[in-house]
């Protein structure tokens, strides 16, 4: 960016501060660019007690007994983050499961998919991102509701 910063960034930054709060969002990040040697690269985030307790129910307690092992491994939901098929959003956004409200989507749980066949659309600042299956599999789980705000790196699917 220019050493001189444009009046409207400060406005553009303070927007964007507003809609992290009002969704409740924790971070979000835009680049604009003004011309060949301008731009503008903001990343607009908030910390708090939410990243440090995120982490907590992830790990299992630990088995009472050999009897209720097997019930207290059923309670402990597994985080589809860190499946090895997980779909992610690339991007903060709203997510739509079909192309127009309507519409069938583009694919549903138990669909087989193709390499690159564009599972959801992510939209951000006005502008619909087809995401596409990074590789060719079964769609087992729909993680995400048409409609619904989706952060960076958040599941949106598996598909294995």
């Amino acid at each position: 960016m220019t050493d001189t910063p444009h009046k409207s960034d400060v406005a553009f930054i303070q927007a964007l501060a507003e809609l992290l709060r009002e969704n409740d969002l924790t971070e979000l990040r835009v680049k604009r660019e003004y011309g060949a040697d301008d731009s503008l690269d903001v990343r607009v985030s908030r910390g708090g007690p939410a990243p440090v307790a995120a982490p907590a129910p992830a790990a299992p307690p630990p088995p009472q007994a050999p009897a209720t092992a097997p019930a207290a491994a059923a309670e402990v939901p597994e985080d589809p983050a860190r499946h090895p098929g997980a779909v992610t959003s690339p991007m903060v956004g709203t997510a739509y499961l079909a192309a127009e409200p309507g519409a069938a989507p583009f694919v549903k749980t138990g669909d087989t998919v193709e390499e690159g066949q564009t599972l959801v659309i992510v939209e951000a600042m006005k502008t619909m991102n087809h995401i596409p299956a990074p590789h060719a599999g079964t769609v087992k789980r729909i993680l995400v509701e048409d409609g619904a705000p989706v952060e960076f790196g958040a599941p949106l699917m598996i598909v294995e």
